[in-house]
């Protein structure tokens, strides 16, 4: 499991760095310049953070300016970033992945940005009772204290639904 988690992400680095004007399965010219793709990232980060840099991936920056910056370019900057679902759909899919895998602290920064781009705390919770099919209630469990703690910290600085 390990051993496929790293390789998955090892390829995504290295894709991450592939030569200039690929283009995406449209047809569309990707960002020529690893620039580019950063800002495309920070995009992202601030439509879905209401304008504000991501604190977790601000403080990786710090230590781990490599892994930071491939983070935003690739994994915000090109996938992110590609035509055909919307960031309500893209939110709702990276809440269920990070909380079948168990990933509280990623599945919250998530779940954050799916109610900042309008999902509602019911559709949250239905991700959570839905994944207790592939993923099984251990998880579920905690995908669910994760996302009490996110409501509780929403209501208590006002920015609840």
């Amino acid at each position: 499991m390990h051993k496929i988690t790293l390789s998955a992400i090892a390829l995504a680095i290295s894709l991450s760095m592939s030569p200039a004007n690929a283009q995406n399965d449209e047809g569309s010219t990707m960002p020529d310049t690893t620039a580019e793709r950063l800002q495309l990232g920070a995009d992202v980060i601030l439509k879905l953070n209401n304008g504000v840099p991501q604190t977790t991936l601000e403080n990786m920056r710090e230590e781990f300016p490599f892994l930071a910056d491939a983070t935003q370019a690739y994994a915000l900057g090109d996938v992110w970033t590609r035509p055909g679902l919307d960031d309500r759909t893209r939110q709702l899919a990276a809440v269920a992945a990070f909380a079948a895998m168990g990933e509280r602290a990623l599945m919250k920064i998530h779940a954050g940005y799916a109610l900042n781009v309008g999902v509602t705390e019911d559709e949250l919770k239905e991700i959570v009772y839905m994944i207790t099919v592939p993923a099984g209630f251990p998880k579920a469990i905690l995908a669910s204290q994760t996302m009490l703690e996110l409501f509780e910290e929403r209501r208590g600085a006002g920015t609840d639904q």
